[in-house]
């Protein structure tokens, strides 16, 4: 009796011990691979430093690599005169030369693109960013500071100059340098916990 409770219960392990096996087997053939970390560009131009510090709120929180947009050209150091030249640039629609660049913009899913608004849209500089580079496919996330004009067409015109790009809806738009609510804004985008 004892010999055949005995055959019993190594039969039993043996059966119980492959079919385990087998489940874990075919449970790790259905794994899902996990899914890639999309791949995040911030880009911005900044005058007076307001972008740049969002930029660099926005790199602090999320990573990425990070390019600040540089063109030849220069504006006065006095407010009025440079901003009467912007006027002037914006209204010529001038695209200044860029003089950074980045190696390889295929390898980003996600760029976030900062710029001030001014006189109601993005800067030239931004302007001869999205020229030059081939953003089709992919998100593109605007985030826009201003001295008290708000977004106006700064988005708008953004989406116009991205060819077969997605401009997100769910831009960020600051005051200044003031970065109050990106953790929330980065949250409502799925990039942050």
């Amino acid at each position: 009796m004892n010999k055949i409770l005995l055959f019993g219960t190594v039969i039993f392990s043996i059966l119980a011990f492959s079919g385990y096996k087998a489940f874990a087997q075919l449970r790790e053939e259905n794994k899902q691979p996990a899914a890639a970390a999309p791949k995040i560009l911030i880009a911005y131009y900044s005058y007076s430093g307001n972008t740049k510090e969002v930029a660099e709120a926005i790199h602090e929180k999320i990573g990425g690599d990070i390019f600040e947009i540089k063109t030849e050209g220069s504006y006065p150091e006095a407010y009025r005169p440079m901003t009467q030249q912007a006027k002037k640039e914006i209204q010529d629609g001038y695209r200044p030369k860029l003089t950074t660049s980045v190696a390889d913009i295929s390898q980003y899913d996600i760029v976030f693109l900062g710029s001030p608004n001014w006189w109601g849209t993005i800067t030239p500089q931004v302007s001869s960013f999205l020229a030059a580079y081939n953003l089709s496919g992919k998100t593109v996330i605007p985030f826009v500071t201003h001295g008290g004009g708000g977004v106006q067409n700064t988005v708008t015109d953004m989406t116009a100059q991205c060819k077969g790009c997605r401009v997100s809806d769910n831009g960020w738009v600051g005051y200044g340098s003031r970065t109050m609510g990106i953790s929330g804004w980065l949250k409502d985008l799925g990039l942050i916990k």
